[in-house]
């Protein structure tokens, strides 16, 4: 195991102690927020009562309407003058989520990009094609600062305009590119147009993230391009990328736990759950300086995958994100989360790059309609060959979220894209 820097390495017993002494440094900073001062004396929690890491239950959660109540400083616990950087959240509506960096946070953050792009084989001779949006999203400057802080030479191509990406790629031979999964397959798409084999594309590694995805759409872009795709996973709550990483092993990432200290509950109760069962993402930093967040709950879902990871590192393993707590749909009395039906469709190799799920009211009740794009050599005229495939494919999400639906093909390229976060779900119940 070849290590970026010792905390990489550390053993359990290693981790155990900095979380212990980091998590009582981040409570002590985090009481030059009011905020935090007022909520921790409530609970009755001082630094020196953290003795285990599993003490930091006895701290109440964060949630984002707690950061949002205190937009756009509230949570700041230096003075103004030690901030060199702000990141927001990217939601759409509403107050968004700020976080405010010192240089030690961007220069910490910085190094834990370069550990991640270090572990799965991205070394200074690399050239890093950044295929993300630059500004308040930190997706841009997140991967940017840590390809360059290993040695890469560093692209900041950002999101969208495919003609431009490839081009850049071929002219400068990218070796590594960072990349939206759904992204991934129009560029795979956009490439077949124009005549060329993805599969000869220079790209070795990409790393993929920002939205969820299932190991069956990983293997699409990775045969597609014949390349190795890693996860990666970050929120700008806790910097951005850089919180948890896939190794070459590609069995879940690893938390980076000397930075973040890392929980699973139940989204309801907000208590522990085992390792190996799924619930709710709560995090806490160890290392801001700026805003230290403490157990802020994610709304993310996964769970810690039990047991050691062959490739030698002793932090822990959460599963890729499964979906969030928020994003779960209720039809005819049942609980459903998109990835269950991306994972069942994505099996089926007639099945294109895109599909859309639609939740709809006919009169009589809820209906769950899914459009899925076919590969134009499977969009047949023989409407046996058809109807067959839909059966099987509406059996198959029926035997998995526990509703039949509606399946309805459409050709490749016509359903709505986005070079950015995919849309996968319309909910038009009630809007007519």
């Amino acid at each position: 195991m070849e290590v970026f820097d010792k905390a990489e390495g550390w053993s359990r017993e290693e981790i155990t102690a900095c979380q212990v002494a980091r998590l009582r440094g981040s409570i002590a900073r985090s009481m030059n927020s009011p905020f935090y001062r007022e909520r921790l004396a409530r609970a009755g929690v001082r630094p020196e009562d953290i003795r285990t890491p599993e003490d930091v239950r006895r701290i109440p959660f964060t949630t984002k309407q707690d950061l949002r109540s205190q937009y756009p400083e509230g949570l700041l616990c230096v003075p103004r003058r030690d901030v060199v950087r702000m990141h927001c959240s990217s939601g759409t509506t509403g107050t968004p989520t700020a976080i405010c960096y010192t240089r030690g946070d961007v220069n910490s953050w910085s190094d834990l990009v370069a550990r991640c792009l270090h572990m799965v084989g991205v070394r200074p001779d690399d050239v890093f094609q950044n295929m993300s949006g630059y500004g308040l999203f930190t997706g841009g400057l997140g991967f940017h600062n840590g390809a360059e802080r290993l040695g890469c030479m560093t692209i900041p191509a950002g999101a969208g305009n495919s003609l431009r990406q490839i081009k850049i790629v071929e002219d400068f031979h990218t070796t590594v590119a960072h990349i939206l999964p759904s992204y991934a397959l129009i560029l795979g798409e956009k490439l077949r147009q124009m005549g060329k084999n993805p599969a000869e594309f220079p790209l070795r590694i990409a790393i993929v993230g920002a939205e969820p995805y299932t190991e069956e759409f990983r293997r699409r872009i990775e045969d597609l391009f014949a390349l190795k795709a890693y996860n990666s996973y970050g929120l700008t709550e806790m910097n951005g990328p850089g919180v948890a990483f896939e190794c070459q092993e590609q069995n879940g990432m690893h938390v980076w736990e000397d930075a973040y200290l890392p929980e699973i509950v139940n989204p309801e109760t907000g208590e522990p759950v085992p390792d190996g069962e799924i619930g709710e993402l709560v995090l806490t930093t160890l290392r801001r300086e700026g805003m230290p967040i403490l157990r802020y709950r994610t709304r993310d879902l996964t769970r810690f995958l039990p047991g050691e990871c062959a490739c030698g590192r002793h932090h822990r393993r959460i599963d890729r994100i499964l979906g969030r707590a928020d994003d779960m749909f209720i039809i005819k009395g049942v609980n459903v989360y998109p990835m269950q039906i991306e994972q069942v469709i994505m099996t089926f190799k007639e099945v294109g790059q895109n599909y859309l799920i639609t939740l709809e009211s006919d009169g009589l009740g809820d209906v769950l309609r899914v459009q899925v794009e076919l590969r134009d050599e499977c969009f047949v005229e023989d409407m046996r060959v058809l109807q067959s495939l839909q059966k099987r494919i509406a059996s198959r999400l029926r035997d998995e979220v526990l509703v039949t639906p509606r399946v309805e093909f459409v050709q490749s390229n016509t359903l709505p894209k986005s070079e950015g976060k995919a849309v996968r779900v319309r909910d038009l119940r009630g809007t007519k």
